[in-house]
């Protein structure tokens, strides 16, 4: 119900930020159902990572995007509090270093991709070069229009290594976001997450809605789709993303491997110890 068909245009303002689509009644409901996919979700991460051991190149990439406030940060710790962290790969990208930028746009991203049975979770991925660079016009429009592509082949790329992406807009309201962004201003412990940035973006806030819109649409493919998750209620974000990886870890099916070695020795032998 989340995921945007390909080859149709995107209308964000359409898409109701409170809305709760097949999820559960209400926040308690929504905490205890999150909750209640914790175990199945790290049972089907240890077969990932099992497999992956065996020679199973399939691993799994979330990319969380979103206006700031949007939940990016605090999807990611509901997320992996239902998985073994050892087994997850986690990189938030924020402006390109000096060295990124000497490189191309996907150089910095290809290097932070999880390894076979691990799963990977970007804050904030390759999208930025189609988003602040269109906005803030750190690109020119002929070289922008181009990296759309190029991130529909490197999706694909991706999925032909086994890599499931799953691509995930948090979708906040402009109301919304003045409120998040009030109560880090009203408590001293958040202000160290707030910087006039947050300020200069929210008056760019049509802009970042139509990049957002054009990235979406332009890729949305089978390989990747996107998924807008609405977010003004923070319990249902957390449901739908824990509910996503859920099916796909269940589409994937992994296997734990078969011992290769004997495993009747094995225990003879042990038993054997004194």
């Amino acid at each position: 119900m989340l995921r945007i068909p390909a080859g149709k245009p995107v209308d964000l303002a359409s898409c109701d930020t409170r809305a709760t689509p097949a999820g559960p009644s209400g926040k308690a409901a929504g905490v205890e159902a999150t909750a209640r996919m914790g175990e199945r979700l790290a049972d089907l991460q240890e077969r990932l990572w099992a497999s992956g051991t065996a020679g199973d190149r399939r691993r799994i990439l979330l990319i969380l995007q979103g206006m700031d406030t949007s939940g990016k940060g605090g999807t990611v710790k509901h997320v992996i509090g239902l998985f073994n962290p050892s087994g997850c790969r986690i990189k938030a990208f924020k402006a390109p270093t000096a060295e990124e930028r000497g490189h191309p746009f996907l150089w910095r991203i290809m290097r932070a991709l999880p390894e076979p049975g691990e799963i990977g979770i970007f804050d904030r991925s390759q999208y930025e070069d189609v988003l602040a660079a269109r906005v803030r016009g750190l690109v020119q429009h002929r070289r922008l229009g181009g990296r759309y592509g190029q991130i529909n082949r490197f999706e694909q790329s991706l999925a032909e290594d086994g890599v499931t992406v799953v691509k995930c807009f948090l979708h906040i309201s402009y109301e919304e976001q003045r409120e998040r962004l009030l109560k880090r201003l009203d408590n001293p412990d958040k202000h160290w997450k707030f910087t006039m940035g947050d300020i200069e973006d929210r008056a760019l806030w049509p802009a970042y809605q139509e990049a957002y819109e054009i990235a979406l649409e332009r890729c949305t493919t089978d390989a990747a789709p996107w998924y807008v998750v609405p977010a003004d209620r923070k319990w249902y974000r957390n449901w739908a993303v824990s509910k996503l990886l859920l099916e796909h870890l269940e589409a994937l099916d992994p296997k734990y491997p078969k011992a290769d070695f004997d495993v009747a020795a094995a225990m003879e032998q042990l038993l054997s110890q004194r």
